[in-house]
């Protein structure tokens, strides 16, 4: 078999393995809701049936030996791993607020205040051409956001202002712990995920209502799935896709996320966004793919926009990606 022929085998089955990824996590908000528990319970029991599972995993494969943390690593991994449980917890309760689909599209703004961070934290360079899309980004942020004059005199809705504020608050605690995690080099993505929910469980402990949970009954499976699908299976999926596709691809991939979002939103629970609202996705998906790819505003993209994502350095970053390489982190825009 020739190079050419692995190479686009491997690529096909890196392409498959990010969709079933991306497609998990687009049900993601429907398990939440369902399972009918706070937003801090289900992130608690999310990290507790994670951890067992992710743990499991990483024993049978082997990823403890040799495992490659330092003191240094390890605060690095905890300390992003603070932020991202709490970023979960922010865009569970931003659902209750708005609706599956507007928190989520929100929630995509996150490669921009990586963006942002870099440049404040670690004067990374940002051309006049980000600074554009970070404009373009804004105006598809406030079309989404559907917030009238009223909303913000205090006529409006309060609980909806509120949600929108929780998806933010959300996409920003998401890029910190990117920009944090990404300093974390030489240890398994899945570790630096482990270690993320090892801390989320005695971090989230006291903000968790136990009595809730009695007579949840069938519910169970909701907050199993989260642990189980969404954060191990998941996790697994992406972090294995990674390695096998070009950074466009998964730039594009990444995607699917939300528009499988918006469509279990809406066939389950009858939300839809207004033509105005839509109106605002494609400017947040044309800038975000912008960024990540080096266009110009013309659309061209940079020489280094066909790179691997063995190229990049290998970086552990939060969820839905809590641990991906942190270059295809910011790229993808999304953890789940």
């Amino acid at each position: 078999m020739s190079t050419d022929t692995r190479s686009s085998s491997t690529e096909k089955k890196g392409a498959i393995e990010l969709t079933l990824a991306m497609v998990l996590s687009g049900t993601l908000g429907v398990f939440v809701i369902e399972s009918g528990a706070s937003a801090f319970n289900v992130v608690f029991f999310r990290c507790l049936f994670g951890t067992a599972t992710l743990g499991l995993y990483c024993l049978v494969r082997g990823f403890f030996k040799n495992h490659g943390f330092t003191p240094k690593k390890l605060g690095l991994a905890a300390l992003g791993g603070a932020f991202i449980v709490f970023n979960w917890a922010f865009l569970f309760e931003s659902y209750e607020g708005t609706s599956i689909s507007v928190a989520t599209v929100v929630y995509h703004t996150q490669p921009f205040y990586v963006m942002l961070l870099g440049a404040v934290l670690f004067r990374d360079k940002v051309t006049a051409a980000k600074f554009g899309w970070l404009g373009v980004a804004f105006a598809g942020l406030i079309l989404v956001a559907g917030v009238s004059a009223s909303d913000l005199t205090g006529g409006g809705d309060s609980a909806y202002l509120k949600g929108l504020g929780y998806a933010l608050l959300a996409a920003v605690f998401y890029a910190i712990s990117t920009v944090i995690t990404k300093r974390v080099t030489g240890v398994r993505p899945h570790l630096v995920a482990l270690v993320q929910l090892v801390l989320g469980i005695f971090l989230l402990l006291p903000f968790t209502t136990l009595s809730e949970t009695k007579g949840m009954g069938a519910d169970w499976g909701w907050l199993v799935g989260l642990g189980v699908i969404h954060t191990c299976v998941m996790y697994v999926l992406m972090y294995s896709s990674y390695q096998k596709l070009p950074t466009p691809k998964i730039a594009v991939l990444a995607f699917v996320y939300p528009a499988v979002a918006m469509l279990m939103d809406w066939a389950v629970y009858g939300h839809s966004v207004s033509l105005l609202q839509a109106l605002g996705i494609p400017l947040i998906v044309a800038a975000s793919l912008g960024i990540n790819l080096g266009w110009t505003l013309g659309g061209r993209a940079a020489r280094d926009g066909g790179s691997t994502a063995r190229d990049k350095e290998p970086a552990p970053v939060a969820a839905t990606t809590t641990a991906a390489t942190p270059k295809i982190e910011s790229t993808t825009g999304g953890t789940r």
